[in-house]
């Protein structure tokens, strides 16, 4: 790639610290540090080995009792008295974890705001259903009175009509536990969940039904399943595809049918939701091609039973897109010509999504090895009036061009059975030099391949060389 000369002027400075961990080390704390990365290397904080000692004695408390310059002192103000607080209506909850959460309290002055404070206090319990609040005038001062009203309590939960899955299980998968507040939306939102729970286990056509209170037992929660048949996928056909065989588009898709009709395969479960997510693999792979119209629905059948599913997938390939230009935009400091000769695809080349992806590695990788490692590229497609034409865009985010400001090894381990230096030779990159992404990713796999290095993430971090900007380095 071509630079202006004067662009080295304008480039930031980098801070780089190399990690390194060697064979039979414990644990690593690998950081590139920016800024805050140089914490620890200059003078100690408090508790740090370089800081400053403490004092020998500590102050007796008579040398500075008088003193209040840190000391804050809340004074109460208001023009009555809070002579009694009492509890209402509570019957579970006892009276002494409801007064703990007040800040309304007798003996203190009366405050309205504060009132209606300890009102939403006693919400946040989530064991009341509403809250109120009465005062009355008495010749020691306000009594107030709160008046709350529980909500009821879950003291039992039943499943009925569950084969397929364990209580253990669905209760897991429920949320509703004894001591839980009783409530409709609690009820329903375990409902639903146990619903994609049945689901994912491929039991597509589950129903659940809820009921709150059972005999003389109010509190108790039933839920009736009616399970289904577990589905299974037993056959898959692709109609409509010219392009690309039967056997090639069903080793796109994730979903499997019964392999010579036995029916009752480990990989054939029929999931609703995978299926939905093939249709979009399978249009996403004939875009890919340059299909870029291309469309995909499904079909799906029972048999008499209910319980095997014949899919269809229905392709409409449509035609395939030709390139009619390549623009380049965003590009400030590296010419338009050096980046086209990175360029793969051309005008006139039918579209590739494969190798657009690799022209994009390419224009990045480029930047990298130039200093600006946090370019960025987004490809965008332009459909054209003429028939199965596109034009290509990519747009361009350079960013800042960097150099490295500094390189630390930390080694941790025995340090005596490696040098500093010997790290530094690996790295290949020197303080001053405009960093790169080529030389970088060398040297991370010379430290992942070398013998004296733990690579075992079981026993260790893995080394590693982890780049921060420091933005105030020029």
């Amino acid at each position: 790639m071509e630079l202006p000369n004067n662009l080295g002027q304008t480039a930031k400075h980098l801070l780089m610290v190399f990690v390194i961990t060697l064979a039979g080390a414990g644990h690593v704390s690998a950081q590139f540090g920016g800024a805050g990365g140089m914490g620890g290397m200059g003078g100690g904080g408090a508790g740090g080995s370089g800081g400053a000692p403490g004092p020998s004695e500590r102050p007796k408390f008579r040398d500075f009792k008088h003193t209040t310059d840190t000391l804050g002192i809340g004074r109460e103000s208001g023009d009555q008295v809070v002579s009694a607080v009492t509890v209402q209506g509570n019957k579970s909850v006892g009276q002494h974890e409801i007064l703990q959460k007040l800040e309304t309290k007798s003996g203190r002055f009366y405050h309205r705001e504060t009132l209606l404070g300890d009102v939403h206090r006693l919400n946040e319990m989530r064991v009341f259903d509403h809250v109120t609040f009465r005062t009355d005038e008495t010749p020691k001062g306000v009594a107030v009175t709160f008046i709350v009203h529980e909500r009821p309590l879950i003291t039992e939960v039943m499943f009925h009509g569950a084969r397929g899955m364990n209580e253990r299980e669905l209760a897991g998968r429920a949320g509703l536990a004894v001591g839980d507040p009783l409530s409709e939306f609690a009820v329903e939102s375990a409902r639903r969940r146990l619903i994609d729970f049945y689901k994912e286990k491929k039991f597509n056509q589950v129903t659940i039904t809820t009921s709150i209170g059972f005999g003389d037992v109010p509190g108790r929660v039933v839920f009736r399943i009616n399970e289904g048949p577990l589905e299974r996928i037993k056959s898959i056909d692709v109609i409509g595809n010219t392009i690309l065989s039967d056997a090639r588009l069903k080793k796109i898709i994730k979903s499997r049918e019964a392999p010579l009709g036995v029916v009752l395969w480990a990989f054939n479960s029929a999931d609703l939701a995978q299926i939905d997510k093939d249709v979009d693999l399978l249009a996403a792979h004939y875009r890919n091609l340059g299909y870029l119209t291309a469309t995909v629905g499904r079909q799906i059948e029972y048999d008499k039973s209910g319980k095997y599913l014949h899919v269809t997938f229905v392709v409409n390939e449509g035609k395939r897109f030709q390139i009619k230009n390549i623009q380049i935009v965003g590009n400030r400091f590296v010419t338009e010509d050096s980046l086209r000769q990175r360029l793969e695809l051309k005008p006139g080349d039918m579209f590739d999504g494969t190798v657009l992806r690799r022209d994009v590695g390419e224009i990045v990788y480029g930047y990298g090895e130039l200093g600006f490692i946090y370019a960025d590229v987004q490809p965008q497609t332009i459909m054209r009036e003429e028939e199965n034409m596109v034009d290509l865009v990519y747009k361009i985010e350079e960013g800042d061009r960097w150099k490295i400001g500094e390189i630390r090894v930390n080694i941790e381990g025995e340090p005596h059975l490696m040098r500093e230096t010997v790290m530094l030779n690996l790295l290949d990159l020197h303080e001053g030099d405009f960093i790169d992404r080529r030389l970088l990713e060398v040297a991370r796999r010379r430290m992942t391949r070398g013998q004296l290095l733990e690579t075992n993430p079981q026993i260790a971090d893995p080394p590693d060389i982890i780049v921060e900007p420091k933005e105030d380095a020029y």
